[in-house]
């Protein structure tokens, strides 16, 4: 049970998580037929728990502002990925926040670098029936200077690629796009509608994962099934079926099945409501301890599978949902990001886009995720002002200037 719960584990952080680096294509021969375990740091440990922790608060987060007709899907991988790269440019306050919302904050910036720079290459690496990518980049205003540290932390420990743009240029956004659009094989599209005026930089990334079922569906034995709406109604699928063992565990008013790709590494875990419409009886086990005790329980069982083939996208901006999470400063004009530049910048949004498909020979998935940095607003009306050392002072009438009194404070107390 340790390799399946290894293997869970790697799900959130990279498949339901589904920055540029591949796994090359190989021929079966010679391949493992199992999992092979990943050797994990200390760090890396912690920084999947907190990774895990991210992915189960901000997908609730999801839930409780999607209506019950839609699809959602998204990579808390991709953008943990993103806002970690974020962390390196933020400081005081706001550094604070944003590893307090992805639940990292006993981690340092170098534990959670360090993490991130070991654990991408061993995800790619660790099955080569998977075809996977991980793509990082940052883009600069071409006016805008940023400080060679973070720029160092950024090409270094995520393989970020340094790129400018134009602001002037109201097509700019249009370069962006095709760069989301070749690292995630075409399938995350048209990602930004423009770029603000005072657009100074943008952090993203973009992952591309497709992989094959270990136990492959007849498409023979595929046909079409009533599915169950949520609101009572129903709807006609293309089921996929077969019977075989897998891992299950039927808990309280819900069905864990973990579905491998490949030699194991990778798997689907599917999380079904006993009752038809229930979905709220999930909540207990759409936490990490909740769902690390499901795995946990998982046991191999003969298993008659009906698994409808399905197809979507899912776009959203996250501004709000990471304000609710604890990092609403970096988003307001009092946003310290002075480790990037010395001039003002906030976040105006991270954008997350993701997409999947699931029919009888497996999945094919992908996820982009975008900072976007502007500059503060200034407003030369503002000063502040401290009467903290001695200082003069005039009482004067102002039609006529006439000064009645003057003077000077030199210790307030006495």
């Amino acid at each position: 049970m340790k390799s399946n719960f290894l293997s869970s584990v790697l799900l959130i952080s990279a498949i339901l998580c589904l920055s540029a680096v591949s796994c090359s294509k190989t021929t079966d021969q010679n391949l493992p037929s199992d999992p092979v375990a990943i050797p994990l740091t200390t760090e890396q440990v912690s920084l999947i728990s907190s990774e895990n922790t991210f992915a189960f608060d901000l997908f609730r987060e999801v839930l409780a502002g999607s209506k019950d007709t839609d699809n959602i899907i998204i990579s808390p991988f991709s953008i943990s990925t993103a806002l970690s790269m974020t962390v390196n440019g933020a400081a005081g306050n706001t550094k604070d926040a944003i590893l307090a919302a992805l639940r990292a904050g006993s981690l340092s910036s170098d534990a959670i670098n360090t993490g991130y720079g070991d654990l991408s290459p061993a995800l790619l690496e660790a099955d080569q029936r998977v075809k996977m990518t991980i793509a990082n980049s940052m883009w600069t205003e071409k006016n805008f200077s940023i400080k060679e540290p973070f720029k160092k932390s950024l090409t270094s420990y995520y393989k970020a690629e340094a790129k400018p743009f134009d602001g002037s240029d109201p097509l700019a956004y249009k370069q962006i796009n095709s760069w989301i659009e070749d690292k995630t094989n075409g399938l995350i599209k048209n990602m930004l509608n423009g770029l603000d005026d005072n657009t100074a930089m943008l952090l993203m990334n973009a992952i591309y994962f497709k992989a094959k079922w270990k136990y492959q569906f007849e498409t023979a034995n595929t046909s079409q099934e009533t599915f169950y709406l949520a609101d009572g109604n129903t709807t006609q699928v293309p089921m996929m079926k077969q019977t075989r063992n897998y891992n299950i565990y039927q808990g309280n008013g819900f069905i864990l099945a973990e579905f491998p790709y490949g030699q194991g590494n990778y798997v689907m875990d599917v999380l079904v409501p006993s009752e038809r419409g229930g979905i709220s009886e999930l909540s207990p086990v759409l936490t990490t301890s909740g769902f690390n005790n499901a795995i946990g329980k998982m046991s191999v069982k003969k298993t008659n599978l009906y698994l409808p083939r399905f197809k979507f996208s899912y776009k959203t901006g996250l501004k709000d949902i990471l304000t609710n999470m604890g990092m609403g400063i970096a988003f307001t004009d009092s946003a310290d990001f002075t480790s990037i530049s010395d001039t003002g910048l906030k976040i105006k949004d991270v954008i997350h886009q993701a997409f999947i498909e699931t029919k009888e020979d497996g999945t094919e998935a992908a996820a982009a995720t975008v900072v976007v940095f502007v500059n503060t607003s200034v407003n030369t009306d503002e000063v502040n002002l401290r009467l903290d050392h001695p200082f003069a002072y005039i009482i004067r009438e102002t039609s006529t200037n006439s000064i009645l009194f003057m003077g000077i404070v030199m210790n307030p107390s006495e």
